[in-house]
């Protein structure tokens, strides 16, 4: 199976014809995808102007939809080598867990689903590296009552087991990233289960 330098090198390559390269990018978000596949493909669709079926196409616009995800990449990977770095000397100095922090960082460990996106065509316009530094300084930051990628304030209980999200869990209602519980307060969580539990009612 491929990795993604491997197809990172198929697309730029003009040996290969624009078929093969676009599908070539297409897999390289089996291996990173922030949003989630159908997300980030529709994001870098849209920001370098191709459609999601387009066989012919500019070439250029691969490799600068391929720009935008390698760096994005490099970002999530330099902070996941500092995460797992400080992880090192924090054992080593008897501190053992750090809870839903650590828990999510299982789930998302090289970048698949970072700020997963339950409906494809909704998700934030902003270049995907700004978007990771954004999360990442939350991240270090600590909890938060907002959004960490658009600061908006509504974040939503969402997910009903339906076919985009099927898990319950915070969503920003303004850009659409489900935002990991750990960058938020508990206020603010409490509120957004409250919302849902108040909708929930009021609709049966």
């Amino acid at each position: 199976m491929a990795g993604f330098r491997s197809l990172a090198r198929q697309v730029r390559d003009p040996g290969c014809d624009t078929a093969l390269r676009r599908y070539s990018l297409r897999k390289c978000l089996e291996r990173f995808a922030p949003y989630g596949h159908r997300a980030t493909w529709d994001h870098l669709c849209r920001r370098h102007r191709f459609g999601p079926e387009d066989r012919e196409l500019d070439p250029g616009r691969l490799i600068a939809a391929l720009d935008e995800l390698e760096e994005a990449r490099a970002v999530w990977l330099a902070y996941e080598e500092e995460f797992a770095a400080r992880r090192r000397r924090e054992k080593h100095e008897g501190l053992r867990g750090l809870g839903a922090l650590d828990d999510w960082h299982r789930r998302v460990w090289g970048g698949n689903g970072v700020v997963r996106c339950g409906d494809p065509a909704v998700h934030p316009s902003d270049p995907l590296p700004e978007v990771l530094r954004r999360l990442i300084t939350a991240l270090e930051s600590g909890p938060g009552e907002r959004c960490p990628v658009c600061s908006g304030p509504r974040i939503e209980w969402t997910g009903s087991g339906d076919t985009y999200e099927p898990s319950l869990g915070p969503v920003c209602g303004d850009c659409g990233v489900g935002v990991p519980r750990a960058v938020l307060t508990s206020g603010a969580l409490a509120r957004a289960r409250e919302e849902r539990n108040r909708s929930l009612a009021s609709a049966a």
